[in-house]
């Protein structure tokens, strides 16, 4: 598979991740040392990955509530080999993101390194 492919169902994971709350995919997704932030709440909000994990195990899931999905793929921008950035959509509950994801090979293997993004309330 090239560089783009990898990427893409690396970010199709991550969406699954997101709507059914999977930690299996979670840890297939992210880079342990991987960042969460927003600048929307007050202070910004900062996460390490193990905070954010645990956020994400006690959520209940869009799916649980069949919420329909909404995820899309705006862009994927290689900065070379082992580095490259995505821009995603999707929604949780009343709330839509654009995420900027920051990817990084690493033993041949794509990971989020960076989820930084904006909340757009419905």
């Amino acid at each position: 598979m090239d560089a783009f492919s990898d990427i893409t169902t690396v970010l199709n994971r991550y969406f699954d991740t997101l709507y059914y709350c999977d930690l299996d995919k979670f840890d297939k997704v992210f880079h342990e040392r991987a960042i969460y932030i927003t600048a929307d709440e007050s202070p910004t909000l900062c996460y390490e990955m193990g905070e954010y994990r645990k956020i994400i195990a006690q959520r209940e899931s869009p799916a649980s509530r069949q919420e329909p999905r909404k995820d899309c793929i705006d862009g994927i921008e290689l900065a070379g080999e082992n580095t490259a950035r995505a821009r995603v959509r999707c929604a949780i509950g009343s709330r839509n993101f654009v995420d900027f994801l920051t990817l990084i090979r690493e033993g041949g293997q794509w990971k989020i390194i960076a989820k930084v993004f904006q909340i757009i309330e419905k």
